[in-house]
């Protein structure tokens, strides 16, 4: 039933190197020994800390590290990865599955640099495993930024396919884990004209979270485009500072 949440591929769109950017190709296992591929790269001059990206829906990180890429420039080591049944990473996707493969990547993060902080940085679906994963596993973890995350595979389906009735076990998404997330700073971000997760997600996910907690409204925004150059740099230098002030 999940097959309607995920929608990975093997194509690869991009590289760090088109952004003249230099990146290690890693491996790393999740729990369950599943190998997940990932790019780290570092950032240009000092770093101030590490971001981990957790990827939208649809392709793999090749075709989402671009919403990303402009961090190394400010001075941000950036990790990204491909849950399980994306990219170059084995298996298949799954709810417990790809969430293990979140909570992988925090851990491999966090053996990068024992002394160095720790972001994180999710879209859409990565945005729902970006708050699942921090709050299932918050050591050394400064701040967690979302935009347009899912609040739950229940209520997206119930948004997005009514008509199929699915019953979803919602034990591994942001739903189960946002109230745990605190004190671990929270940003949420989201546009009232999101057509492929509502504006309510984040509603909701700010309801339940603890303090320190924030939802930015970008009034004029579609799914999963703060980042981009339709508006300037206005987002991201919000999230540097976001991160700078954790």
């Amino acid at each position: 039933m999940y097959r309607h949440f995920y929608f990975p591929d093997r194509i690869k769109y991009d590289t760090p190197e088109r952004a003249r950017l230099s990146f290690e190709d890693v491996r790393f296992a999740s729990a369950d020994g599943t190998l997940l591929s990932g790019w780290y790269i570092p950032a240009v001059g000092e770093s101030r800390g590490t971001v981990v990206h957790m990827h939208g829906n649809a392709q793999n990180m090749t075709a989402h590290w671009a919403y990303a890429e402009w961090l190394p420039q400010r001075g941000f080591d950036l990790f990204c990865f491909d849950y399980r049944g994306y990219g170059q990473s084995q298996g298949t996707p799954e709810p417990e599955g790809i969430l293990d493969d979140a909570i992988a990547a925090l851990d491999y993060a966090r053996s990068r640099n024992a002394a160095q902080k720790l972001f994180v940085f999710g879209q859409s679906l990565g945005g729902m495993l970006a708050i699942a994963a921090a709050g299932a596993s918050p050591e050394r973890i400064s701040a967690v930024a979302a935009e347009a995350p899912a609040y739950s595979y229940s209520e997206w389906a119930d948004d997005q396919m009514p008509e199929l009735q699915l019953s979803l076990d919602d034990s591994a998404c942001a739903s189960a884990y946002v109230a745990k997330l605190a004190p671990v700073p929270l940003l949420l971000l989201h546009s009232p004209q999101d057509r492929v997760v509502p504006y309510s997600h984040s509603v909701r996910l700010l309801a339940e979270a603890g303090e320190p907690k924030r939802l930015v409204t970008i009034a004029d925004g579609a799914h999963n485009d703060a980042m981009t150059e339709r508006h300037g740099t206005r987002y991201q230098d919000m999230l540097v500072a976001f991160f700078t002030a954790a």
